[in-house]
């Protein structure tokens, strides 16, 4: 029994993993932006967006990582 990548599924994984990237660095910016004034009328809305797109990152990322471990180990 040969063990072979399905390349489909790890493309679909690195693209999760693109997103997952992407959301590391927006997620924190925001959360930063909005610490810096508290003041401002949008201060909970705008943290709670960060925290939430923070969260975004973290699961993307384990569903990332899940997809390219799958397409490497399935047995299918």
């Amino acid at each position: 029994m040969q063990n072979s990548t399905d390349k489909d599924i790890l493309i679909k994984g690195l693209k999760l993993m693109g997103i997952t990237a992407l959301l590391m660095f927006v997620g924190p910016t925001v959360v930063y932006v909005s610490l810096t004034d508290k003041t401002q009328a949008v201060f909970i809305p705008l943290i709670s967006i960060g925290f939430i797109i923070c969260g975004a990152a973290i699961y993307f990322g384990f569903k990332g990582i899940r997809t390219i471990m799958d397409s490497m180990f399935n047995k299918n």
